[in-house]
């Protein structure tokens, strides 16, 4: 008989977990078997008895994500198959192995039947970061897992959850490494050198949810004035310049996130390139700078973390975009994006169709854009889809 703690549902309240959905909510709960403490191992039940799931415990709003539907004892050995299949699925998908690719996303939380954990692989260094307590808690199982399944190519283990989990366990933590110490922190992505810092960066280190859109800016680049706004480490603009742009902006208003592009520009185009950054407000370069670019990459950061926020991130989203449509020139192409998960990508179309009407313009959508299948979306799990991007062409 399992001694791991029980959670019972109240009546009507198992038909999430019976479609498969991996979280419960608090609302859901009848009741509990003991004191449970944040990051505690739970069984669900229903109020008949029925076993419905396993996952972790936290107080608030999602209180169990569940990381299995079968009756399990979460050890090294099942940790290790988990992060197997999602080994696996990479693998099928021509993503390990590549001579000019080494970063990929090995796991994605919900995806991959793991909620709370992201671990994003950069050429022999795995970066985790957590997303709940519980999951931290098994970090020791995880890094144990990826050696037995990298062996001798995995060279480090870095912990990155102290900004991601709430603050009453961040504020406890250190970012560290598990396993193995720091390495170069270069990679290649489609044979683009680019330099990562997962250590004081933004998320993991480098935004690798945007590397078939970054291809596909590099399709429409040639000969064409480009401006890559938000541009973090560059890779857009190393895209673009890589594909025979004639010339490249590159804007962030961080200092730090402009000599990372700076390198990475310098890393595969020396001196030579035909590119200047900017260290500037994207809303301010935009209004000051109508009528000069052939290409946009507009990309900024979640305009909203929560649904209380959502308003107002629509309300710059259209900002955003209506300045960019209007000063993009006449046969001009804006790869435009939102990150937001609170904003589904009904509400990031309705937020572009408004400043496209407030301009006047001629608009026409090429394509719509999403992450890749590093990324999985289970469809069981819909809000895994926080990656919404338009390629616009504009008269």
């Amino acid at each position: 008989m399992s001694t791991i703690p029980k959670i019972i549902l109240g009546l009507g309240k198992d038909q999430s977990p019976k479609r498969f959905h991996p979280w419960i909510f608090s609302g859901a709960i009848s009741k509990m078997t003991g004191e449970l403490a944040d990051g505690d191992v739970v069984e669900v039940y229903s109020n008949k008895n029925e076993y419905l799931c396993t996952g972790h415990y936290q107080k608030g709003s999602i209180a169990v994500r569940i990381f299995s539907f079968n009756q399990i004892e979460p050890d090294v050995t099942f940790w290790k198959e988990k992060i197997q299949k999602a080994y696996d699925y990479r693998k099928a998908i021509g993503l390990i192995g590549r001579e000019d690719t080494n970063v990929y996303r090995l796991v994605y939380g919900e995806g991959d039947g793991m909620p709370g954990l992201i671990i994003d692989f950069y050429n022999g260094t795995a970066v985790i970061q957590c997303h709940s307590i519980g999951m931290h808690r098994e970090t020791e199982k995880i890094v144990q897992a990826l050696k037995e399944i990298y062996g001798s190519s995995l060279k480090a283990v870095y912990d990155k959850s102290k900004e991601s989990l709430s603050d009453r366990y961040g504020d406890k933590l250190a970012n560290t490494y598990l396993f193995g110490e720091d390495k170069e922190k270069q990679v290649l992505e489609y044979g683009n050198k680019i330099k990562v810092d997962w250590e004081e960066g933004q998320k993991t280190g480098f935004f690798i949810d945007q590397r078939e859109n970054r291809k596909l800016v590099g399709q429409y680049a040639k000969d064409k004035k480009v401006l890559d706004c938000f541009c973090y480490a560059g890779g857009f603009s190393v895209y673009a310049l890589k594909a025979g742009a004639s010339e490249v902006h590159s804007v962030d208003s961080s200092k730090t996130a402009i000599k990372l592009t700076d390198d990475n520009i310098q890393l595969n185009f020396g001196e030579t390139a035909k590119q200047k950054s900017h260290v500037a407000d994207a809303f301010d370069f935009l209004k000051d700078n109508q009528g000069q670019y052939d290409l946009m990459v507009v990309d900024p950061p979640a305009f909203a973390k929560h649904r209380d926020a959502r308003h107002q991130a629509v309300m710059g989203y259209k900002r955003l975009n209506a300045l960019a449509i209007q000063g993009v020139k006449p046969g001009g192409m804006i790869f435009t994006f939102s990150c937001s998960q609170v904003v589904d990508k009904y509400l990031f179309h309705g937020a572009i169709t408004a400043a496209a009407i407030e301009t006047g313009r001629t608009v026409r959508i090429m394509q719509y854009l999403t992450q890749p299948p590093d990324h999985p979306i289970s469809i069981y799990h819909p809000e895994g889809e926080y990656l919404k991007g338009m390629l616009l062409f504009v008269e």
